[in-house]
């Protein structure tokens, strides 16, 4: 496909899916004024409007709406085979929108990334980090590293690791003295909780179970809950991979040692297609070895 044609098609469906040119041109680093000029190169073309435009709102006119289908269909057409070629080649290139949770930028994802982007010449990456669900379809994402278990979705997972849980508290917090102590004791301390997951505590001897108090703080970003554990607020529940560092320096220590939390599935998300991009399984690959490596220090 011509890449002019190609590029102008690209805005025209990211100002539709956006519902904003100004929020269409911020995610591809472009002006406002060149998305608004490429958008009325294309309706001196066809002479037609594709927008209904107000002070609020931005609308598909009925040609619009027939013209963004077509888009979809031609895009869709030439992204899969971009993708065959790729494939038969064995050799990704363009840029892979991945998304994943925020803790996962705090050294986790630097081995592969460094992996991809050195083996690759030709590849690049956006890494979008949140804790929050992502649309991948509407956000054109290529791969999502998401926390299981999931709920029903129309997403591919495959799983890249099973990860353990820790009880952590900062040594520099009144529990640490007596971090022995059973579940059911800790009502006295604050307990930090992210706000999407509750974990069961099973005794590693005699297999009882039991929750532990009600949380005082509860967060939606599991960077936020480390840093605040670190700073002495609460006791929480901690991804280890995310805090073995921590361990390791002493600046954390884990509480009801006799006590084990479940693990948590690490899985690769991607849209429904018939064939994934050559970009996209060479990630899935190289994330699956390097988390391989990390399961096994902890």
């Amino acid at each position: 496909m011509n890449p002019k044609l190609f590029r102008s098609l690209s805005i025209f469906v990211r100002i539709v899916e956006t519902g904003s040119m100004s929020k269409a041109a911020q995610e591809l680093a472009m002006t406002t004024s060149a998305v608004s000029q490429q958008i009325k190169q294309i309706e001196r073309e066809i002479n037609l409007s594709l927008f209904n435009r107000s002070p609020r709102d931005l609308t598909l006119t009925e040609a619009g709406e027939l013209y963004y289908q077509s888009c979809l269909a031609i895009l869709s057409a030439a992204q899969q085979t971009s993708e065959k070629l790729q494939l038969l080649q064995n050799r990704p290139s363009g840029q892979l929108k991945l998304v994943a949770p925020v803790g996962f930028g705090g050294g986790i994802l630097s081995k592969p990334l460094k992996q991809l982007t050195d083996q690759y010449p030709d590849f690049d990456v956006q890494l979008s980090l949140s804790d929050e669900p992502v649309d991948m379809i509407k956000s054109g994402a290529d791969l999502a590293i998401a926390i299981g278990p999931l709920d029903e979705t129309n997403l591919v997972a495959r799983l890249l690791a099973s990860w353990p849980l820790t009880l952590c508290v900062s040594t520099n917090h009144e529990l640490a003295t007596n971090s022995l102590l059973a579940p059911w004791q800790l009502t006295n301390y604050t307990r930090i909780a992210h706000s999407s997951a509750e974990f069961p505590l099973t005794h590693k001897q005699d297999q009882q179970s039991v929750q532990l108090p009600k949380p005082r703080i509860k967060v939606n970003n599991m960077h936020s809950i480390i840093q605040l554990v670190c700073d002495g607020v609460g006791y929480a529940i901690l991804p280890k991979p995310e805090v073995k560092t921590l361990l390791d320096n002493g600046e954390l220590i884990e509480v009801c040692p006799q006590w084990q939390l479940p693990k948590y599935d690490v899985l690769a998300m991607t849209p429904e297609r018939d064939i994934l991009a050559a970009k996209t399984t060479i990630a899935i690959d190289i994330l699956k070895q390097h988390f391989d490596e990390i399961s096994a220090t902890l």
